[in-house]
C-alpha cells in the first residue's frame, strides 16, 4: 500500500503564492509519475500538473506560466509552486501518484486526501 500526505494549502490573496507538498510512503513500489489535480466548487476534478520519473511535465493551459511542478525523487515528494494566484484557482487540490507495485507486478494509482486552496481578498 502507498500513502500520500499533502500539505501547504491555505488562504491567499489574489496575486499571491503558495507551495503544496505531497510525500509518498510505503514499501514495494517505485514511482512512475506524480502530480496534482484540483476540484473547484461545482466542478469536476481536473488535471493541474504532472511530472513523470523520466522528467516530462504536463500542465493545464490555465496554469501554464504561473504554476511549476517539481520532484524530490530521493524523498518521493512532489511540489506544486503556485504563483500569481487567481480567485478561479480556488479548489481542493489532490495529489496523485502512479506507481509500479513490484511485489504484485501491477501499476496502481493513489490519491491524497486533498488540501484546500482559497484565493480571496
Amino acid at each position: 500500500q502507498v500513502q500520500l500526505v499533502e500539505s501547504g494549502g491555505g488562504l491567499v490573496q489574489p496575486g499571491g503564492s503558495l507551495r503544496l507538498s505531497c510525500a509518498a510512503s510505503g514499501s514495494g513500489f517505485s514511482i512512475l509519475a506524480m502530480g496534482w489535480y484540483r476540484q473547484g466548487p461545482g466542478k469536476q476534478r481536473e488535471l493541474v500538473a504532472t511530472s513523470t520519473s523520466g522528467g516530462s511535465t504536463n500542465y493545464a493551459d490555465s496554469v501554464k506560466g504561473r504554476f511549476t511542478v517539481s520532484r524530490d525523487n530521493a524523498k518521493n515528494t512532489v511540489y506544486l509552486h503556485m504563483n500569481s494566484l487567481k480567485p478561479e484557482d480556488t479548489a481542493v487540490y489532490y495529489c496523485n501518484a502512479v506507481v509500479w507495485r513490484s511485489t504484485l507486478g501491477i501499476r496502481s494509482s493513489y490519491w491524497g486526501q486533498g488540501t484546500q486552496v482559497t484565493v480571496s481578498s
